[in-house]
């Protein structure tokens, strides 16, 4: 999917005057001399198309460069989903678990967009894989402490970072997950 979206941004097309364009960039401000295109009235406005990206290609742009092109490593890791069924995948290295999961349309939910807020992304490590990561933080176990299917091994997969370690591991998912937000919210009156 990462591939997908660099080659995606990286194209050669067209993009029409009338599109919306979030980012304009210069032949001096895309090869080396930054300072020569912001100071130079010369250069002001000057945009070369096949660069100018529309504003939904900024999602694109932020996924390219801190997965795709910072990643430079490739391990396979395997999803035991609820169902029992186990999912292979091809996760780059330095990507979260949540993010490999969305990455790969694995259903874990991360409802608090990785802010470590909720529990909804908990997974369940093996022992040698979880013995090798850092502790996690209070913060992360006090999440941690609402989730269904608690075991000694368990994360929150936002927290954990895949490295060459995660070689052929098995994530598994619990069989439930607990929104607080969702399943037991009740409003205060006011």
């Amino acid at each position: 999917m990462l591939r997908v979206l660099g080659q995606r941004l990286l194209s050669a097309r067209a993009v029409s005057a009338s599109a919306p364009r979030f980012f304009h960039a210069s032949a001096a401000a895309l090869h080396g001399d930054a300072s020569k295109f912001a100071s130079n009235p010369t250069y002001a406005g000057r945009t070369m198309p096949r660069y100018a990206l529309e504003r939904d290609d900024t999602l694109t742009l932020f996924f390219y460069f801190t997965c795709y092109v910072t990643c430079s490593r490739s391990v396979h890791i395997k999803f035991r989903l609820r169902d029992d069924s186990v999912k292979e995948v091809e996760a780059k290295t330095g990507m979260s678990i949540l993010d490999v999961a969305h990455a790969n349309d694995i259903d874990l939910e991360g409802a608090c967009e990785s802010s470590m807020a909720c529990s909804t992304c908990h997974v369940i490590l093996e022992d040698p894989v979880f013995d090798e990561l850092e502790e996690a933080c209070e913060d992360e176990e006090d999440m941690l402490d609402m989730a269904f299917g608690l075991t000694h091994t368990s994360r929150l997969g936002c927290q954990v970072i895949v490295d060459e370690g995660f070689e052929g591991t098995t994530v598994t998912l619990p069989q439930a997950t607990r929104n607080f937000y969702v399943d037991g919210h009740v409003p205060k009156p006011h």
